[in-house]
């Protein structure tokens, strides 16, 4: 709804009341904005496995990307007033569900972004579709938001599943190391990882031995190490497909029971800065994986993460950095369109191109809602060779937009 400004306008028009506000240059600017302000709800973890990676902190992003989008247009700014809110969805489902209902109708969101796990996320995803509301996902990997779950609101931004496994489930496997023993949590972004992984593996001449799902969240990985060794044929490599705190955990174990001395390789299927920096390098050192973003690749890149250390105290993961770019670009499409309303910002975004410090070679596919960019095939360093505080990767090679992502032809997306 257009809220009371509207028809507080159209009543002076009628010579009934005459107020601030009517047009441009009023108090909250354009009329054409909903409730006078552009409202931006963050809606992550904030204090379970994947608050580290996210959570509090993308908050603060997409504050950044506030304060960037204010200071490039200032005056000629569709709206100055923008206001950034958050909730916790606590990786339920249910909970997102309850949330992403609140957060668009009674806080007036025009926009929510983040939600990591892909059960929260396709069920934002189904919210969004119903409220007609936009929805920016960064967290989640599931590429079900751009196959069959597809919708006209919904936006994949940061990376997802099939780009995870074409980029490190290929390589590892081309590197000579043929088979593969899986473990996944139990969920849908657990799932739909182990699928991509499968195919890649496969595509690459490689085989997975075994695939075993884990419970989330969860501490205790041994059943699943032990068991390892133990496969015939024996894996040359433990495929993890965790994430944030039960990544560490199983990284942490699977060193405390010297599978690497075993000759079994560990790759990660999904992997954060924040990850390596819970462990220290020599945890994952040379480990080979799949980054959307990362902060030291050139100094683009590391000017952006300075004034995010500067307000955060920590470095960025590729998250954040995400979630600053999303924000920043749905802002530049309502000032495009002149208006908060969705179908018009939708209009805005499809087929859209850009560079920005997070999205490189960057396009937003109108078919799917896929949003395409360059990312990067990167190894873990040894604490040798980190000679700056956070530097923990060598990127290998850039893996461009065009290459990264599913085609849009074979995601089954059938946009309403």
């Amino acid at each position: 709804m257009r809220k009371t400004t509207r028809a507080l306008c159209a009543a002076s028009a009628a010579g009934v009341l005459l107020i601030a506000g009517c047009g441009r240059g009023g108090p909250g600017g354009d009329e054409k904005i909903s409730g006078g302000k552009i409202v931006l709800a963050v809606l992550n973890d904030q204090s379970g496995v994947y608050a580290d990676l996210s959570g509090k902190n993308s908050v603060e992003a997409v504050r950044m990307a506030v304060a960037d989008f204010q200071a490039k247009h200032g005056d000629q700014a569709v709206t100055k007033n923008i206001e950034v809110i958050s909730a916790d969805h606590q990786n339920k489902p249910d909970i997102a569900n309850s949330k992403a209902q609140e957060l668009y109708d009674r806080q007036q969101a025009d926009t929510i972004l983040d939600v990591p796990t892909s059960s929260a996320a396709l069920a934002v995803a189904n919210v969004a579709k119903a409220k007609r509301k936009l929805y920016f996902n960064i967290g989640a990997a599931t590429t079900e938001l751009t196959g069959k779950q597809c919708n006209k609101y919904t936006f994949h931004y940061a990376y997802d599943t099939y780009m995870l496994a074409n980029g490190t489930g290929t390589a590892v496997t081309k590197q000579g190391n043929k088979n593969w023993y899986l473990v996944y949590p139990d969920y849908a972004f657990g799932q739909d990882m182990q699928k991509s992984f499968r195919t890649a593996i496969g595509a690459a001449g490689g085989t997975v031995v075994a695939a075993d799902p884990t419970p989330f969240p969860n501490d205790n990985f041994s059943t699943y190490l032990l068991k390892a060794p133990t496969l015939k044929p024996k894996p040359e490599v433990l495929g993890t497909m965790q994430a944030g705190g039960d990544l560490v955990n199983l990284v942490k174990q699977y060193n405390e029971f010297k599978l690497r001395e075993q000759g079994i390789k560990l790759s990660v299927g999904l992997m954060f800065i924040t990850d390596i920096h819970s462990l220290g390098p020599d945890a994952f050192a040379g480990t080979t994986f799949t980054d959307a973003w990362y902060w030291n690749f050139d100094e683009r890149n590391r000017q952006w993460a300075a004034q995010f250390t500067a307000r955060t105290g920590t470095r960025p993961s590729f998250a954040h950095a995400a979630n600053y770019s999303a924000a920043l670009q749905y802002l530049e499409a309502v000032q495009r369109a002149g208006t908060d309303a969705a179908d018009d910002v939708v209009a805005k975004l499809e087929g859209y191109q850009y560079d920005d410090v997070f999205a490189r070679h960057a396009s937003i596919r109108a078919q799917d809602h896929r949003v395409i960019h360059d990312v990067y095939l990167a190894e873990v360093k040894p604490k040798s060779q980190v000679t700056t505080d956070w530097d923990y990767e060598k990127i290998l090679r850039t893996i461009p937009a065009e290459q990264a992502f599913r085609p849009a032809a074979a995601g089954g997306c059938a946009m309403s």
